[in-house]
């Protein structure tokens, strides 16, 4: 659950970890000059001792954070195999996905695995879908068995949208026009909303981006920063209720960057991001005033829906400190 550990940094890392990053490169011959950092652990400087959850900080100059990013570090000890089926509840049968699965222990030697075991589930690798605190149904010789249908059950969601801004000056199928301003302006059409409409399957890399650029060589400093225009029209489906663009290029976040505004002219809730040249999955998403996200509402839930799973195996020995990854 991220819970800091009571770790003291000398028993989970050699070196130091406030370090300055001197590994970078600054753009070439681009509209939008920016520099492209590189960091790599571990290093001459820092070396992790330990398995587990990480969170590595970004910070400027004022030592003020600009980011932070989650990772994890496993040793690779016991066995996953699992498999995505259709819920058995009647009442989300066309709507959720059940994950189950089983741990193959390969003779590690844990005495009560259903205190000394933990298993987290994520979505798309998205940290905020997790589903922890199960524990497994029964042992079948070296096997956990986690058979569950409700405890472990998504909903499915829709697959993800995409645009492709690798060709600066070519749209793409996804892409209406483009405006050479400042910058490359790329302007999506207009989306619609699928709740309301079947199932239809194509290809999506489950809601991260790659990117690449047709200009140049070293994606690193030659591809250019372009604009892009996301327009969704507005319904009294949505009400009050605040919608965002997201995906994992954006870390799944929740922000004023991000966020749709009404334009009053077209009728439509737009907002406009700066994104580096590639090609990109995201989707709309709700915000309801509890703060809770609302995935279906613009994009709706399918069990045919193609998703990622990953699931994480945590092992605490007793009287560890922290809980170590033995399995992904």
């Amino acid at each position: 659950d991220w819970t800091p550990s009571a770790l003291l940094k000398s028993q989970f890392l050699i070196g130091i970890d406030n370090q300055r990053i001197i590994n970078y490169e600054n753009s070439y011959s681009t509209l939008q000059p920016y520099s492209n950092y590189q960091l790599t652990i571990p290093n001459d400087n820092v070396r992790l001792k330990v398995s587990g959850n990480y969170v590595l900080e970004i910070y400027n100059n004022y030592y003020e954070l600009q980011f932070s990013r989650r990772f994890i570090v496993y040793k690779d000890v016991v066995k996953v195999g699992g498999t995505v089926k259709r819920s058995r509840d009647f009442n989300y049968l066309d709507k959720k996905q059940t994950v189950q699965f089983s741990i193959n222990s390969a003779g590690f030697p844990w005495v009560n695995p259903k205190k000394e075991v933990k298993v987290a589930i994520i979505q798309n690798y998205q940290w905020s879908t997790t589903i922890n605190n199960i524990v497994p149904q029964y042992t079948l010789g070296n096997q956990l068995v986690y058979k569950y249908d409700k405890e472990t059950s998504y909903f499915g969601g829709n697959e993800f949208l995409n645009f492709d801004t690798s060709d600066l000056r070519a749209p793409t199928a996804a892409i209406s026009r483009i405006e050479f301003m400042d910058v490359y302006h790329h302007y999506l059409f207009t989306n619609t909303y699928r709740y309301n409409t079947p199932y239809t399957y194509f290809p999506d890399i489950n809601g991260d981006f790659v990117i690449r650029t047709l200009q140049g060589e070293n994606v690193s400093r030659e591809a250019e920063y372009t604009m892009v225009h996301f327009t969704l029209p507005y319904t009294n489906r949505i009400g009050l209720e605040e919608v965002y663009v997201y995906g994992k290029f954006n870390n799944y976040a929740l922000n004023d960057e991000n966020k749709m505004v009404y334009n009053d002219k077209t009728g439509n809730i737009e907002a406009s991001l700066l994104l580096k040249q590639g090609f990109y999955n995201f989707k709309y998403v709700l915000k309801a005033a509890d703060g809770t996200i609302q995935n279906s509402t613009v994009g709706g839930d399918f069990h045919f829906t193609e998703n990622n799973y990953l699931i994480l195996v945590y092992y605490r020995n007793f009287g560890d400190l922290y809980d170590g990854i033995i399995g992904v």
